[in-house]
């Protein structure tokens, strides 16, 4: 079982309201720029182009400044070109100036990583290989990182700590160190009602204990291509089902490698921890009196 991002339209909320409150009580240069209840009518364009992501994001802002939803030409998952208006807001100039940078910029994020999923998943057509995410997310940003990725044709991996086991270097040495077996922590999990048992190996040893303490996965960390396809083949004759992810240094130029190679996923924290934002910017096309 994967657990659960949080409600979209509840972490969306959660979202605007900070990102809000971050530009303080008020908009003094709107106050003293912008005459009371003037009207104002901008579009969205997408500078860079690439896959759109973020759109209920960006209209919980909108909502939050009183604004109504924007009128959206593109949906989320949607690739564009270069220079595509997205789609138009209007409503209060005020409001419209306010709401402005705070939806640009968790659309800039999203689109950013979308596109970067995209590009992988593009990498890897015609192969049943997917692209995970991680949890390396911008603090807060969880909901908004990970369903941009989706959005981007990846898929889901764990989220929080909550549900799946995931035994990791420092996990391993915890283990030495208490004199506890990896086949006695994953029969505490499996006893807990936890059936995603997922397991880095790093060495032939750990690979075999792995598969003989009953992990489910194993996340087969910075090793070549050549080394996966080895691993993977014992893995599957010692506990045929077992699902391999190669993760750790994954980059475009590699990533077909490690699909060829056998692995069902590929982990890749560069999607959300490094991502170059997309260019969505919001311009005025008129203002009323």
């Amino acid at each position: 079982m994967i657990d659960e991002l949080p409600q979209l339209e509840e972490d969306a909320l959660r979202v605007a309201r900070l990102s809000l409150a971050e530009d303080g009580p008020r908009d003094i240069t709107t106050l003293v720029t912008v005459p009371p209840d003037s009207p104002g009518r901008g579009r969205f364009e997408f500078r860079t182009g690439g896959i759109v992501a973020g759109i209920p994001y960006a209209n919980a802002v909108a909502a939050e400044c009183g604004l109504a939803e924007p009128c959206w030409t593109a949906h989320d998952g949607d690739r564009c070109a270069p220079g595509s208006v997205l789609g138009t807001m209007e409503g209060s100039l005020a409001a419209l100036l306010r709401a402005e940078r705070p939806m640009l910029n968790l659309m800039q994020r999203a689109t950013g990583i979308a596109t970067t999923a995209r590009a992988y998943m593009d990498a890897l057509h015609g192969t049943p290989c997917r692209v995970l995410h991680t949890r390396k997310t911008a603090p807060g940003l969880r909901g908004l990182d990970v369903r941009a990725v989706l959005a981007g044709g990846g898929a889901r991996h764990r989220t929080d700590l909550a549900t799946t086991v995931m035994v990791k270097d420092n996990h391993w040495r915890a283990l030495e160190t208490s004199g506890r077996t990896l086949a006695d922590a994953l029969a505490d999990a499996r006893a807990r009602g936890v059936i995603g048992l997922q397991v880095e190996v790093e060495t032939d040893i750990q690979l075999e204990l792995a598969c003989a303490a009953g992990a489910t996965r194993l996340l087969v960390d910075n090793q070549s291509p050549a080394t996966l396809a080895e691993w993977a083949a014992r893995a599957r004759a010692l506990a045929p089902g077992i699902e391999i992810e190669a993760t750790g240094g994954i980059t475009l130029d590699n990533v077909r490698g490690y699909a060829d190679a056998g692995a069902n996923f590929v982990s890749i924290g560069a999607l959300t921890h490094s991502v170059r934002a997309g260019d969505v910017a919001f311009e005025i096309e008129a203002v009323g009196r």
